[in-house]
């Protein structure tokens, strides 16, 4: 039976199908059927030959042109390469029995470039960047996670290490640049002791990037994270980097080298480190990172050049790297609101996953950046390279707890 909502009136099937034979076709609307079994029985078409054209090179096989012969399977094997030098390996944090707060993480110590011609003893490291002053200008895929930290920097450094696995944390003493704030290097130093005591894993420390304060500002940072193995970022040539090689040097530091896509300037520059009396396996070089579509190509030379260089041997050169893969974030693709390129929940940490994943490749060890999902997805692919080509497979729970989030 069919029961017509619109007509509120029951029709029988057999004076339906009466109907369907007079006039060849009815259409109905808003239509219940009620049967015990329903058979609808739908005309196969017949089969779609597409007809195939000859490639153009059996055209020219045809012709006479070329000949056509079976190539036989081969035997291959990656080409190894073997090189007579190293990259050194650095350690952040001190051990308990060392009299440290506890975790320690080590980066460097390869002896070739890529993961099939061996594998790497420590696999690259991801830390995540805060700063000691609330950023709203941060785009909403990163700000959403951090809303409810910014205003604490303590438990900002808290929530990356217990909800999202923080292995490192970067403060950035953004608030310290005259021309924002000029809180002093002994306020600055006073929030170093706070964040040491509130999580125990190690730190890199930045400065604002004021040429003429930041020197002072890790100067007081690093007495207050004395003996801790920390990160002092950055000393570069623009500014007095013998007072943060003092600095390293007196209380135990490591020291971040910064140049700008140049390997000669990285070079003179861990060479004039050195000849102030920094420990060459306290060194960590940052070449500057672009991001994907805005100059990735200049840093990809850079850090390639300097790798091969270290390993090929060169002393001056053969330190860990480090990447600002947080300036991925930058790119308009990445963060700007515009419907035809898809949802930023998904572009932005792509961008930053993508800028961080070409920079691996490329030999990078310390990755400095700022979404979970980047930071997750980028420790669950580094991690694969300690290992030797399938032996270890992505966990793809990771990826559903992307999805989840995004």
């Amino acid at each position: 039976m069919i029961y017509n909502d619109k007509l509120g009136d029951v029709m029988d099937l057999n004076a339906l199908i009466k109907i369907i034979e007079k006039v060849g076709r009815i259409e109905i609307e808003n239509i219940t059927i009620t049967a015990d079994e329903l058979i609808i029985n739908i005309p196969s078409a017949p089969p779609v030959v597409i007809p195939q054209t000859p490639s153009i090179k059996e055209k020219l096989a045809d012709e006479g042109i070329i000949e056509i012969k079976d190539v036989p399977e081969l035997d291959w094997e990656p080409p190894i390469e073997k090189y007579p030098g190293y990259i050194r390996e650095v350690q952040f944090g001190r051990s308990k029995e060392e009299g440290g707060r506890g975790k320690v993480v080590k980066i460097g110590g390869q002896r070739a470039l890529y993961r099939f011609e061996e594998p790497q003893p420590n696999p690259p490291v991801v830390t995540f960047d805060i700063f000691d002053m609330p950023m709203p200008g941060l785009p909403k895929p990163v700000r959403e996670f951090f809303q409810d930290v910014m205003e604490d920097p303590c438990e900002w450094a808290k929530k990356c290490v217990k909800e999202f696995g923080a292995d490192m944390i970067t403060i950035h003493h953004v608030s310290t640049d005259p021309k924002i704030k000029d809180t002093s290097p002994k306020e600055a130093a006073k929030l170093m002791e706070d964040l040491l005591q509130a999580v125990d894993v190690p730190f890199v420390i930045g400065g604002s990037g004021n040429p003429q304060k930041d020197p002072l500002v890790l100067e007081a940072c690093a007495e207050a994270a004395e003996g801790d193995r920390c990160l002092l970022a950055s000393a570069n040539l623009e500014l007095d980097y013998k007072k943060i090689v003092d600095a390293a040097m007196k209380y135990d530091h490591n020291v971040l080298a910064w140049s700008i896509m140049d390997p000669n300037m990285a070079r003179d520059l861990n060479r004039k480190l050195i000849e102030a009396g920094l420990d060459p396996n306290k060194i960590v070089m940052d070449p500057t990172t672009c991001a994907l579509g805005y100059g990735i190509e200049f840093s990809i030379n850079a850090m390639v050049r300097l790798r091969l260089n270290g390993l090929k041997g060169d002393e001056l050169v053969n330190m860990p790297m480090s990447s600002g893969t947080t300036n991925a974030i930058g790119a308009r693709e990445a963060w700007m609101n515009n419907p035809e390129w898809g949802p930023r929940e998904y572009r932005l940490p792509l961008w930053e996953i993508t800028t961080g994943i070409t920079m691996m490749m490329c030999g990078v060890d310390l990755f400095m950046m700022l979404n979970p999902i980047s930071v997750k997805t980028l420790k669950e692919i580094g991690r694969t390279l300690t290992t030797k080509p399938g032996e270890v497979k992505l966990n793809t729970n990771n990826y559903e707890w992307i999805v989840a989030k995004a």
